[in-house]
C-alpha cells in the first residue's frame, strides 16, 4: 500500500441527525438511534418511529452504502463506532442527532471504509478526541476528516474488505463458542454444588437471623476528607463481593469514619452477601480474610457457633440463583435483597464436623471447575483482542 490519505478525501457529505425525539406510539419512518447501532451493525429488531415532515425526512434519509457513526455517547468504546447502511434497512429510514451520516464519494467501498475507521490507530484518534470533549463524550466531523486511511485502489477495496470480514466472522464464531462454553461451565458449577449439598438434605434448618449476628454498613460522606484520610480501615463495596476471598479492598476509610458513621469493624471469616449491585452482583457472596467494614449494600454474617464460615459461604454460592429469584418481582425499579429477606433464610445446620467436611468437598470439586473457568476467561480475552490485531495487521504496509 502507498502513503495514507485522509478520510476526508472519501467523504462526499456529512450530516448530523434529526433533533426531535419521537414520542411513543408515533407513526412514520424509522428513526435510527444509538441503541440500533451500538453493537457495530444496524439492528432494527426494536425500532422507534417518528412523525416527520417530508422535507425533514428527505434531509435525514439514509441510503444504501451510507456510513453511520455514533456522534455522542457516555462510553468511550461506543462513541465513533461505525455501521454500514445495508439493503435490509428500509428506504425511508432516518437518523437522530446522536449519529452522523457520512455519504461517500462514488467508488469507495463502504465496508472497506468502515474497516479503515475501526483499526486501532483510527480508534486512538477518535477516543483521544472524545476524551477531551466537554460533557458527554462526542466526536465531530473534523475528527473523522483527520483519520489516515490507506490509499487502496477502489477496484481492490471490496476484495480486501470481503477477505478481512471473513476472518473477523471466524473470530466472531469462536467468540460465540467460547461464550457457550462459559455458560456450560456455569451450569457445571451449579450441578457440582448441588451434588455436594445433597448430603445435608436431611439436616435441621435454622433461621439465619436467629442463630448468627448480622449487620450491614454505610458509605461515609465523600465530602468529609477526614473520613477517607488517612485510609486505615478496609472498606468493601458490593462489586468486590464476587465468590472469592477478600484479603484487600479497593478503598479504605479512616478510624474516625469507623467510629462516627454507624460502621462495624468485621472480623476475618465474616461472610458477606451483596444485596444489590450491577449485573451479576446481587446475591454473590464472599468471605473476609482481613478485618474490614462495608458499604450499605453488603449484608454481613459474623462468625458464630452455628455455621462454619466456609460451609455457609459455599451454601450461599449454591443458593445464588435462589437468592436472585427471592428478590425478583418485589416492586420498585430495582430488584434488591435486604436484611429481612436474608435473616429469614432457612439454612441447613448439620454438626460442625460435617460442615467442615462438606466445605472441603465443595472446595475440591470447585477447584477443577475454577481451572476450566480460568482457561475459558483467558481464551475469551485473547479472542476479544484478536479483531483489533487482525485489523492492525491487515493495514500494515
Amino acid at each position: 500500500m502507498t502513503a495514507p490519505r485522509k478520510f476526508s478525501e472519501w467523504v462526499a457529505s456529512y450530516r448530523n441527525g434529526y433533533g426531535k425525539r419521537p414520542a411513543p406510539g408515533e407513526h412514520g419512518p424509522i428513526v435510527l438511534r444509538i441503541a440500533d447501532v451500538s453493537g457495530g451493525v444496524i439492528d432494527l429488531s426494536n425500532p422507534r418511529r417518528g412523525a416527520v415532515r417530508e422535507a425533514e425526512a428527505e434531509t435525514y434519509r439514509l441510503q444504501h452504502g451510507d456510513l453511520v457513526f455514533v456522534r455522542v455517547n457516555g462510553a468511550r468504546e461506543i462513541v465513533g463506532r461505525c455501521c454500514v447502511v445495508g439493503t435490509d434497512v428500509p428506504a425511508d429510514t432516518i437518523f437522530n442527532d446522536h449519529l452522523i451520516r457520512v455519504r461517500l464519494v462514488p467508488g469507495v467501498d463502504p465496508d472497506f471504509a468502515r474497516l479503515c475507521v475501526s483499526i486501532p490507530s483510527a480508534r486512538a484518534i477518535i477516543e483521544e478526541a472524545a476524551s477531551t470533549s466537554a460533557g458527554q463524550l462526542s466526536i465531530s466531523q473534523q475528527v473523522l476528516d483527520s483519520i489516515d486511511v490507506p490509499d487502496v485502489p477502489f477496484e481492490k477495496q471490496s476484495e480486501f474488505a470481503t477477505r478481512l470480514n471473513s476472518q473477523l466472522a471466524e473470530v466472531g464464531a469462536a467468540q460465540q463458542a467460547a461464550l457457550s462454553q462459559a455458560d456450560d461451565i456455569t451450569l457445571l458449577r451449579r450441578r457440582v454444588l448441588a451434588e455436594v449439598f445433597a448430603a445435608v438434605d436431611a439436616a435441621p434448618l435454622r433461621r439465619l437471623g436467629d442463630h448468627a449476628p448480622t449487620t450491614s454498613g454505610s458509605t461515609p460522606p465523600r465530602g468529609v476528607k477526614a473520613y477517607w484520610t488517612p485510609a486505615e480501615v478496609p472498606w468493601v463495596k458490593t462489586g468486590e463481593v464476587a465468590f472469592s476471598p477478600i484479603a484487600q479492598t479497593e478503598e479504605a476509610i479512616s478510624a474516625k469514619a469507623l467510629k462516627e458513621c454507624s460502621l462495624t469493624l468485621l472480623p476475618p471469616e465474616t461472610v458477606l452477601v451483596a444485596m444489590y449491585g450491577q449485573g451479576k452482583t446481587r446475591g454473590q457472596s464472599a468471605v473476609l480474610k482481613v478485618p474490614a467494614t462495608t458499604n450499605q449494600a453488603c449484608f454481613a454474617i459474623l462468625p458464630n457457633d452455628t455455621w462454619d464460615s466456609a460451609f455457609l459461604f459455599h451454601w450461599l454460592m449454591a443458593s445464588y440463583h435462589d437468592l436472585r429469584e427471592l428478590s425478583e418481582g418485589r416492586g420498585g425499579n430495582q430488584a434488591n435483597l435486604n436484611g429481612g429477606l436474608l435473616n429469614a433464610l432457612e439454612v441447613p445446620a448439620p454438626c460442625r464436623e460435617q460442615q467442615v467436611t462438606i466445605a472441603r468437598r465443595a472446595q475440591d470439586a470447585l477447584r477443577e471447575v475454577d481451572a476450566l473457568a480460568a482457561a475459558n476467561n483467558a481464551q475469551r480475552e485473547e479472542l476479544d483482542r484478536l479483531p483489533r490485531r487482525l485489523l492492525a495487521q491487515a493495514f500494515e504496509n
